[in-house]
């Protein structure tokens, strides 16, 4: 026996816990470090300017008329580049607003649509379990989209891989932000929903960001439900609901992002929720997937109902999303949805777009990023769509209230 042999001593196993724990730190590090690169301690994530265009539509009025209001020096003063295009800020949009409703012509019209008297909070839950449907694009771009027209917005990040919250420049691991666990759990350290709603960019939406803490409400309830000292367990399918009581006078919209699975979180999202979005990518495996968490939910919230837990929508919707219309098989898909789910199907849907992704790689939206760093057409492709599927929405989210529809 040489040396070398002897020296050759066998390698310890690695724990496959010891590694992926490793590993998940390394990715938080590295990403940290880039979010670093885009966004230093010291700097301020902003919002950029919205075109004339945009802001008119977001409005409700046609361009001549923000024109007019700049040229009679009412409201606020826009910016102007070079080329004498105008451009203005989310805040200063709202300002226009509030002016509009103010001195506005149209007696019918109000353009701050905010709820009145008797109307109720309306909670949407965005769901799927299924990795990939677009859930977190469709919650992010909805809930940013309803604040941009006006509303009073909450967005509710259930899912502990913390998506939404990204989006919204907040990393939990590293920044510690607690997250809707501490106003859900059953211990003496509860909090108020107050304590941790946090603002966001966007004028008029707030976000309660998410962690891995989220998952012991996971693990809580089954434990608090053979507690026979308390019966918290046994309605844990109220706390969701419960939490938002607090708030209830501060919002108009609340969008809830699930988490990818049926849980007790998603459980309790539903109970809460007034109306509910299923995402659905139109391919086979994914609509036989859908299915499956139909048959799933459906078997689940049976006996719910049974324990006082109904789930009573205003409405639901299944949403089309990162669908290639040029695709023969998706368009097929999408026509065999339509045929059966009928009025249950929004007649828009969410386009795949390598400016949707683009924009992700930098923690942002298509109501964020700047359109001068893509392509004009693939933008406005992806934007259109994204604005007719959110506005179709909005419209049932009018309706809840009693509304007509305003356009």
């Amino acid at each position: 026996m040489n040396a070398n042999s002897l020296s050759m001593a066998p390698a310890q196993p690695m724990h496959f816990e010891d590694l992926i724990l490793e590993q998940g730190d390394l990715i938080s590090k590295k990403l940290h470090l880039l979010s670093m690169q885009q966004f230093p301690p010291n700097a301020k994530k902003l919002l950029r300017q919205f075109s004339l265009s945009e802001v008119a539509d977001f409005l409700g009025v046609s361009q001549s008329t923000l024109k007019k209001l700049h040229l009679e020096s009412k409201g606020p003063l826009p910016q102007t580049s070079s080329s004498g295009r105008r451009s203005y800020s989310a805040e200063q949009m709202e300002e226009l607003r509030q002016y509009l409703d103010q001195h506005g012509r149209s007696e019918a019209r109000k353009y701050v649509p905010r709820r009145r008297a008797g109307e109720k909070l309306q909670i949407i839950a965005v769901v799927n379990f299924k990795g990939g449907s677009g859930k977190t694009t469709t919650a992010a771009h909805l809930a940013q989209y309803m604040a941009l027209t006006g509303h009073r917005v909450l967005a509710v990040d259930l899912d502990p891989q913390a998506s939404l919250s990204s989006l919204h420049g907040f990393q939990p691991e590293l920044d510690m932000t607690p997250s809707l666990y501490e106003a859900i759990r059953y211990d003496e350290q509860r909090r108020s929903i107050t304590d941790i709603i946090l603002p966001t960019t966007f004028p008029g939406l707030d976000i309660v960001p998410a962690n891995l803490e989220l998952q012991e409400f996971e693990y809580d309830t089954p434990l608090a439900m053979t507690n026979k000292s308390s019966n918290d367990g046994k309605t844990f399918f109220t706390r969701i609901s419960r939490a938002l009581v607090e708030v209830e006078d501060r919002y108009d919209v609340v969008v809830i992002d699930c988490p990818p699975q049926l849980g007790y979180l998603t459980i309790t999202a539903l109970t809460a929720a007034t109306s509910v979005l299923v995402t659905i990518h139109p391919q086979m495996l994914d609509v036989m997937s859908m299915g499956q968490f139909l048959l799933m939910l459906g078997g689940i919230l049976k006996p719910i109902r049974e324990a006082g837990a109904a789930v009573n929508l205003e409405w639901y919707r299944y949403v089309i999303t990162r669908y290639e219309p040029t695709d023969g098989p998706q368009a097929q898909m999408v026509g065999f949805m339509q045929t059966l789910f009928h009025q249950f199907v929004l007649k828009n849907q969410m386009l795949k777009s390598t400016a949707i992704s683009d924009a992700g790689i930098t923690k942002q939206t298509l109501y964020e990023v700047d359109k001068g760093q893509m392509t004009r057409s693939t933008y406005e492709r992806a934007i259109g769509s994204l604005n007719a599927v959110n506005a179709e929405i909005a419209e049932l989210v009018h309706a809840s209230w009693g509304r007509k529809a305003a356009r």
